[in-house]
């Protein structure tokens, strides 16, 4: 039987999602601790691959197992899911959280079955003690106006090549952005929101990038234009730094349930 995982991480000190040979993954240990908890090698699929440093607020993960390796609670009342929720999070590290974990169909898949993903990218402009690993500051204000005239144009591309990392193992740079736009949340603090169908390994963190050279007036809207026409990373702006983004929300059709 399949099982959805729910979940939230801060990314500070992992090595992104996916399990690495040298490197402490988010994967890895949510799948030593269930393993533990089921007394079985329990491997688990995510609904994306978050580079180092990145953050969710809600990611998804799927795995496999028969109801009667799920433990037992000792609680009345208490189903066996809850149970498990509950042994997962004790065994965890403080900046891992499961938020529930609940019985799906056996063909839906973590990452196959999302229909639509959203990130959300923070920056601020004064000095922070409390946002310094969860923000990007900025030495000065860009122009926001000017990016998210610069962010509608998002929505009329699919190949988003010149925002990929080179030398990957997608088949395919096409994606559909349904919105992307810049959010004011202080005098202070913004916020780059964007949903799309599937994004590319760091595509987020490309755009953003080079929507600060639109709003820092190095480059014009039909420059941006040209940037993603020419289908070359090689001409779009630098990635900004990983600890400003967020996984925010994981969707899939079939589900009713709250996914953020």
């Amino acid at each position: 039987m399949r099982y959805f995982i729910y979940l939230s991480f801060d990314g500070t000190a992992y090595h992104g999602w996916q399990v690495q040979p040298n490197g402490e993954s988010v994967q890895g240990t949510i799948q030593r601790a269930l393993s533990a908890l089921l007394r079985v090698d329990t491997p688990i699929t995510g609904a994306g691959r978050t580079d180092a440093g990145v953050h969710a607020a809600m990611m998804v993960a799927h795995f496999d197992a028969e109801p009667d390796q799920l433990p037992s609670s000792p609680r009345e009342g208490q189903s066996p899911l809850d149970y498990l929720t509950y042994r997962l999070n004790g065994m965890l590290p403080p900046d891992i959280a499961i938020q529930r974990i609940e019985r799906v169909a056996d063909d839906l898949h973590a990452r196959f079955s999302a229909c639509a993903r959203t990130y959300y990218y923070y920056v601020h402009t004064c000095k922070s003690p409390f946002l310094r690993d969860r923000s990007w500051r900025l030495v000065s204000t860009p122009d926001f106006e000017a990016m998210n005239r610069a962010a509608d144009l998002l929505l009329e591309y699919e190949d988003f090549t010149s925002f990929s990392r080179t030398n990957t193992d997608v088949k395919t740079n096409i994606c559909h952005i349904s919105s992307a736009r810049w959010v004011q949340l202080s005098d202070s603090e913004w916020r780059f929101e964007i949903t799309s169908d599937r994004f590319l390994r760091n595509m987020v963190r490309a755009i953003v990038g080079t929507l600060m050279e639109v709003g820092r007036g190095k480059l014009t809207l039909d420059g941006f234009r040209k940037v993603i026409e020419q289908k070359n990373r090689c001409v779009a702006g630098d990635s900004v730094p990983a600890r400003g983004l967020f996984l925010q929300k994981v969707e899939y059709e079939h589900l009713t349930g709250p996914t953020s």
